[in-house]
């Protein structure tokens, strides 16, 4: 039987705004972003940089998390990203060459 993963996932645009998304499948989220297929805040502000991610295996986890994420200061999901992430770079560079 086939397991879906569910990712928790946090965008940053050049300037620095950050977006936290819910997705079962990270690298057709990802696509959409950076082709800016999603209207709306990622696409007026152009957040397309994956800079950090988290797999899970149920949907009540992952939704959970985001929102968890969503109310945290952004301090504190500054330190997340960098705890995977310190350098700030675009994790889904080379995905789509």
């Amino acid at each position: 039987m086939w397991e879906r993963k569910y990712y928790v996932y946090m965008l940053s645009s050049k300037t620095g705004t950050l977006y936290v998304g819910m997705t079962n499948d990270l690298e057709r989220r990802i696509f959409e972003h950076k082709r800016g297929n999603i209207s709306g805040f990622t696409q007026q502000y152009r957040v397309n940089l994956l800079v950090y991610y988290e797999e899970y295996d149920y949907v009540e986890d992952a939704i959970r998390r985001e929102k968890e994420i969503k109310a945290w200061r952004r301090e504190k999901k500054d330190a997340l990203i960098a705890s995977m992430n310190p350098k700030l770079e675009d994790l889904a560079s080379d995905w789509f060459l």
